[in-house]
């Protein structure tokens, strides 16, 4: 049997190989859209994702016969930053052929590096953390693939249960079928006379994005996640880097901010779903694609979107109020995605056990898609 080999990712050429491994394994398998490399350059790389100022990690990748067969990171979040119940050691980012040898060498490095941290328990995969790309994914693999969420084959998750990982939480993303009739349909929440005066639905600011709207999603969003499971704060730095993003990839009609009694109390932003217009690139945009990329942006009429950021005040969660809140921004959400050409918008992710979410996407009739799952193992002693 072939030798498998662990490395550590160290220097640029391993490091692009980490970042674009995925669309080399996977290619062709039905369900994966392969990201774009640039993309990916932009969440794991130290200089670009304020995320690795939080924490101290270790990349690996595996080879066998001269070819790259897998990867893994492993992180440890520093001093004074606790994961809510979670583990503050964890791994993300694992990928790999389907060879449960090559799951087991490359969990093992993860393991080792956790173990030599303290670690006596981790959690994972978290890509880099539960604020970015996280789960396993274990439904849901043929399903429509969503930009900036993980895709993994069947295979993956048996090979890891059978090294002793289990179940922690599962993430649940929901689909909404969204119908041009929407756009004659009267609004359910809006339109009622209790809500006419104190709920108002605006546009997120593109022009004060750093300026004004990022501090704003930070107070709102870690206020309102801050008792979730694995939950870790957003810092006002991430906030900012996501924001050079959006301003390249989301229509200003997909940012809205919701203010009761003339306070913002809630906001969500949705995404277009870019792999319908890079899958063919194969990952790679530079030196001919970007020209590609600019002229689909502006004519191309999506036919899905993502909600990928949510954030509301924690007074109002479990309430009547609370729930008319988010009621009303998917209600407008749906209605935005409808004159846009959105026949597809997914929710996610969501915890399996946070209900006072899972209760009202599901009255508008959202529909579990994928489910990620998080993996939890206890570490004996080396």
């Amino acid at each position: 049997m072939a030798r498998i080999e662990i490395v550590p990712v160290e220097g640029l050429a391993r490091f692009t190989t980490f970042c674009k491994l995925p669309r080399l394994l996977y290619k062709g398998a039905e369900g994966f859209a392969p990201p774009l490399d640039i993309e990916r350059w932009t969440l794991f790389a130290h200089l670009l994702n304020p995320h690795y100022k939080l924490v101290e990690d270790q990349k690996f990748l595996a080879r066998r016969d001269g070819q790259w067969v897998g990867r893994i990171s492993a992180h440890v979040y520093k001093p004074g930053i606790t994961p809510v119940g979670a583990s503050p050691e964890q791994f993300g980012a694992l990928d790999a052929v389907d060879d449960i040898e090559v799951v087991r060498a490359l969990t093992a490095a993860a393991e080792g590096w956790l173990r030599e941290k303290g670690a006596t328990r981790i959690n994972g995969p978290f890509s880099p953390s539960v604020n970015g790309e996280c789960g396993m994914l274990v439904e849901g693999f043929t399903a429509t693939p969503m930009f900036l969420t993980p895709w993994h084959p069947p295979y993956l998750s048996r090979h890891i249960e059978a090294l002793g990982y289990a179940k922690a939480k599962d993430l649940f993303s929901y689909r909404f079928e969204i119908d041009a009739a929407l756009l004659n349909e009267k609004p359910r929440i809006m339109s009622r006379k209790e809500w006419q005066e104190r709920l108002k639905l605006r546009p997120l600011d593109m022009a004060t994005l750093k300026t004004g709207e990022t501090a704003l999603m930070e107070e709102l969003f870690d206020d309102g996640w801050r008792d979730n499971w694995g939950f870790v704060p957003f810092t006002k730095a991430e906030f900012d880097s996501t924001a050079d993003a959006l301003k390249l990839v989301m229509p200003p009609e997909f940012g809205i901010v919701a203010e009761l009694d003339g306070k913002p109390v809630s906001f969500v932003i949705a995404l277009p779903n870019l792999f319908e217009i890079v899958s063919d690139f194969d990952g790679r945009l530079l030196p001919f694609g970007l020209a590609k990329l600019i002229s689909r942006m502006r004519n191309h009429k999506f036919n899905a979107a993502r909600i990928v950021l949510l954030g509301t005040r924690k007074t109002l969660q479990n309430s009547a109020t609370g729930g008319a809140v988010l009621l009303g921004m998917i209600e407008e959400m749906r209605r935005r995605g409808a004159s846009a050409s959105i026949r597809q918008l997914e929710a996610g992710w969501v915890l399996e056990d946070n209900i006072a979410m899972r209760r009202p996407i599901e009255m508008f009739g959202g529909q579990v898609d994928k489910i990620h799952r998080i993996y939890e193992k206890q570490l004996g002693a080396s």
